[in-house]
Parts: C-alpha cells; sequence; structure tokens
C-alpha cells in the first residue's frame, strides 16, 4: 500500500509553521535552535529564530539526544495545553460532587484568580467555571428526574435554593419545564489531551457520538447537527462510561499498544455515510487505502467524490480511521485534523504495526 513518506514536509514549510506558531503541528514537530541549545513547541512565544540556527526533529526525544534542553517557556516535555494542576483538581472535585457550587471567594481560599479560571473554562469549554458548574448540575439533575425522582427533591439535590430557579434554568437548558424531561436527552461532553493536540468528545448512553480536535473548523456546527439529530442537549460529562471507555482506548492507542477501538458508537447520519464509515472499520492498522479502494468495497466505484466527502462528515476521528484513507498517487488529502497530523497517524501505525 501507498504512504505518506513522500509527502514529509520541507525545512520552509515547518519554518513558516513556527512563524505563525500554527497550533496544528503541535506534536508534528520539535523545533530546536543552535545558538541556545534550547528546543520548543511550534507555538512557543519565545523570538523566533534565523533559519540558519534552527532544526527540527520528530520528538523531544530526539533533540534531547542532539543534545538539546526543553525550553522553560513552552515545555514541550508536557502533553500540549495540559489542564493546569489546580484546574484538574477543580474538576475532580465537581466530577465526584455536581452539585458543589463554588464560588470566586471559594476561589481565592484556594489560592486561584477567578478571572484565570475563567478564562481557562471560556477558552477549552466555551462557558465560564461557573456557567459549567451549572451545567454539571443540571445534567445530574437531568439523570435523577429520569431515575424516577421527584422534582422538587431533585432541585434541592441538585443544589438550588428554590424550584422556581431549578424550574428557570431547566427550561432553559432543555427547553422544556423538569416534569417533561423525558421529551430530551443528553450529549455528555469532555475535553482531553493527546500527544497531537487537545480533543473533545461527546457521548450518549449508546455510544460515542463525536471524537474531534478542538481546532477543527464548523466544531460548533457539528454540535448542534448532533443535537438536532438526537433531539439532545450537549451538556459537560456527568461520569459517561463510553467516555471513560474512549480515552482510556485512545491512551493505550497513542501508546503503541491498541490497534483496534471496541467503545460503542452512536453516529446517526445518513444510509450512504453509515456504509461508507463501516467500510473504515475494515482498513487494517498501519495500511491505507485510497478513495477509489473505498468506494468499490462499497460497490458504487463511481461514488469516488461522494465517499471523500462522506469521509470528510466523519464526527469521530481515529475511531473511524479516515486518516487511512489517501489520494490514489498516494499523496495525503482531505484530513479534517490537518494533514500533519494525518501523516503523524499514519507514522504512527506504521511505526508499531506487527510489533
Amino acid at each position: 500500500m501507498p504512504t505518506a513518506t513522500d509527502t514529509d514536509l520541507t525545512f520552509d514549510q515547518k519554518y513558516d509553521a513556527l512563524c505563525r506558531r500554527d497550533s496544528n503541528y503541535v506534536g508534528i514537530f520539535i523545533t530546536a535552535v543552535k545558538t541556545t541549545g534550547i528546543f520548543c513547541l511550534p507555538t512557543c512565544t519565545a523570538r523566533k529564530p534565523k533559519p540558519a540556527n534552527v532544526e527540527f526533529f520528530e520528538s523531544p526525544k530526539d533533540a534531547i539526544l542532539h543534545g538539546y534542553r526543553p525550553c522553560k517557556v513552552c515545555k514541550p516535555m508536557q502533553l500540549p495545553q495540559a489542564v493546569p494542576d489546580d484546574v484538574e483538581q477543580l474538576l475532580r472535585e465537581l466530577q465526584a460532587e455536581p452539585t458543589l457550587r463554588l464560588k470566586d471567594v471559594d476561589l481565592r481560599q484556594r489560592g486561584l484568580e477567578p478571572a484565570t479560571v475563567r478564562r481557562w473554562f471560556k477558552k477549552h469549554h466555551q462557558m465560564t467555571f461557573h456557567a459549567y458548574q451549572r451545567m454539571l448540575r443540571l445534567n445530574r439533575a437531568y439523570r435523577d428526574l429520569n431515575g424516577g425522582h421527584r422534582v422538587a427533591s431533585t432541585a434541592f439535590r441538585s443544589g438550588y435554593q428554590s424550584l422556581s430557579g431549578f424550574a428557570d434554568g431547566f427550561r432553559a437548558t432543555f427547553g422544556a419545564s423538569p416534569s417533561a424531561s423525558t421529551a430530551t436527552s443528553v450529549i455528555h461532553r469532555t475535553r482531553f489531551e493527546t500527544p497531537i493536540g487537545p480533543m473533545v468528545a461527546c457521548g450518549t448512553d449508546q455510544g460515542i457520538c463525536l471524537c474531534e480536535f478542538t481546532d477543527r473548523r464548523m466544531l460548533e456546527t457539528e454540535f448542534a447537527d448532533l443535537e438536532r439529530r438526537l433531539s439532545a442537549v450537549i451538556l459537560p460529562a456527568d461520569n459517561n462510561l463510553h467516555l471513560t471507555q474512549l480515552q482510556a482506548e485512545l491512551k493505550e492507542y497513542f501508546a503503541g499498544t491498541r490497534t483496534e477501538f471496541s467503545v460503542p458508537l452512536d453516529t446517526p447520519s445518513t444510509p450512504f455515510r453509515q456504509r461508507v464509515w463501516e467500510e473504515l472499520l475494515t482498513i487494517p492498522y498501519g495500511e491505507t487505502r485510497s478513495y477509489a479502494d473505498q468506494a468499490r468495497r462499497i460497490g458504487q466505484p463511481n461514488a469516488v467524490r461522494a465517499v471523500a466527502s462522506a469521509n470528510g462528515q466523519n464526527r469521530v476521528a481515529i475511531v473511524f480511521p479516515c486518516h487511512r484513507v489517501i489520494g490514489a498517487n498516494g499523496h495525503l488529502t482531505g484530513y479534517a485534523g490537518g494533514l500533519a497530523r494525518k501523516k503523524w497517524l499514519l507514522d504512527h501505525e506504521q511505526r508499531f504495526a506487527g510489533t
């Protein structure tokens, strides 16, 4: 099968990404500066070196073996955009007890600046910290109501001090009163780190319905489409077992110890797209196929463009391995996470295939 070896990034392409601080290349290459002996992420905010003083490596390990030391500004030895320890502690507490109502004064008592926490949640969860807490409480309330709990007891268990406040918040989120909560359902959403950038995943009680890199274009449109197709609202995850399984399996995948995924999927779409996505699952780990191959295998050899479009509509990156589909000439084309990530994934699989 053709591979991605003919599409290696040139020095100029890497240097251009470095100058633009392009986050799509985090995890794709490491920048080392000869005059300082330091290596950095492509997004490092330090002053950019001259091209003559730069060399690139595939990983921090390679840079270290060549005598470079990690930058103290961008910290390339850590996962990209890793969750700060203090925020991680907040997330753990809220997952353990979603009814907590931490106010600004509580954050300050923990040595946290509320404005800093608010900015982090706005950037990574598209809502403030207080909105995140509120949505977690409503997620738990929805589960309690559908489990047979009474509205009044659910309201107070969820940390609300009045039934009217609970009803207003519930109606604003779900579009229905608490007593009519079965009219809609919940899609759980979480964010996590990977070696090639942060990802966001969504899951229902039936399975995973989305797994994307957070910098994918039109991500908000995908969220809206999922809510429409599933008659649901997307809320911060409240102990969704499928999301937990997905993160565990992806961690094994990136470690090179998993070649297939077993997490259940819940991917509503058209029958044609479903056929295309199911065919993706037949491409062996470490191998590639062309779009034409894929079209022939679903019995529609003239539908190459439609197959490519369906691959582009795939919402469950990596699990549905559309990164394994390439052009008939062996070139990489059409990956929503960026061609640099597509090449990284193919190289990663080829490195561990057969081990």
